[in-house]
């Protein structure tokens, strides 16, 4: 769980979910995966991704850990994590600077 607000969306024909970032909207959406997920990098840094900044990365890493979600933490040395979800796309969490 990333712990972001949901928001009310549309009657849709199938299942998703709404999230709340700041004043932008991430919409998820449940549909058949038309992108093959094998021979994709390990490491999700090398494969396209979608970055998001954490105000916590530790916290993070912790509540995948618990969830039983694998990650890689970057290999250029920023403080930032890559895994992937449960299509296989690669998501990329960066520490917020304090």
């Amino acid at each position: 769980r990333l712990g972001l607000e949901t928001v009310e969306r549309p009657d849709l024909p199938f299942p998703g979910i709404w999230l709340k970032i700041g004043d932008q909207q991430l919409h998820l959406l449940e549909l058949p995966n038309p992108d093959p997920v094998d021979q994709r990098p390990e490491h999700g840094g090398r494969d396209r991704h979608l970055a998001l900044s954490v105000r916590n990365l530790d916290v993070l890493a912790t509540s995948l850990e618990g969830a039983g979600v694998g990650y890689t933490r970057s290999r250029s040395g920023r403080d930032a994590l890559f895994c992937r979800d449960p299509d296989g796309n690669a998501l990329e969490f960066i520490q917020q600077e304090k």
